[in-house]
């Protein structure tokens, strides 16, 4: 790599090395993972919020 002149070389490299080898692959379970994450707890959340909301909104009615 030392005499890459080319910076979209260096990219494609980098890319090919994510995608082909196992550190790279292993690398991108674990985004794939955490992303995963932060779907399931931001969705988890929410719904959780909304039933809260409407439990009180229907417990402040039934005063």
């Amino acid at each position: 790599m030392a005499g890459v002149d080319n910076p979209l070389e260096y990219q494609m490299h980098a890319l090919r090395d994510f995608f082909t080898t196992d550190y790279g692959l292993m690398s991108a379970a674990v985004i794939a993972f955490t992303l995963g994450m932060g779907v399931f707890f931001s969705r988890y959340i929410s719904r959780h919020i909304r039933e809260d909301t409407e439990a009180a909104m229907r417990a402040q009615k039934g005063r």
